[in-house]
């Protein structure tokens, strides 16, 4: 394997996350928390270009990578799960609390895959159908978080 295809997927596996052999993405999301607490110290609007980016390389980094490991939307990919939990606590506070909430929201919703996470998990493929899945979980993740917030 070359280096680029090498730094790729262990970029796409969560350095090396992903290959841990039960619950990689529950493992994987918490790669997710460090980024979770950088981006609550910008100002809103860099924070969304940094996770629109950051979903973007998810997206390049999972098509390549499913492409490399020749298996399609493969479980040892978990960027897709570090993408979604930032997506999750974006624009929200970190804190201990907001971060096990968030957390626990986003694994349920990843793993539940409620309407509409499923359709989008069943019709799109390629990167972006092993991403948008998980960015739709975070999505629906952060509201739920700020409803809980707001009570």
């Amino acid at each position: 394997m070359k280096f680029k295809d090498a730094v790729v997927v262990f970029l796409a596996t969560g350095f090396y996350v992903g290959k841990i052999p039960f619950a990689p993405g529950t493992f994987g999301t918490l790669w997710g928390l460090p980024l979770c607490f950088f981006l609550a110290g910008m100002k809103l609007p860099l924070a969304v270009v940094c996770v629109a980016l950051l979903i973007a390389l998810a997206i390049w980094l999972a098509h390549t990578a499913e492409k490399l490991l020749n298996q399609k939307d493969p479980g040892c990919i978990v960027i897709d799960e570090i993408a979604g939990m930032v997506v999750t606590m974006v624009g929200l506070p970190f804190n201990l609390t907001t971060a096990s909430i968030g957390y626990i929201i986003f694994r349920i919703l990843d793993i539940s895959k409620p309407f509409p996470i499923k359709t989008l998990d069943k019709r799109v493929s390629g990167g972006a159908g092993i991403v948008i899945d998980d960015v739709v979980a975070g999505i629906l993740a952060n509201l739920l978080l700020r409803l809980i917030m707001s009570v």
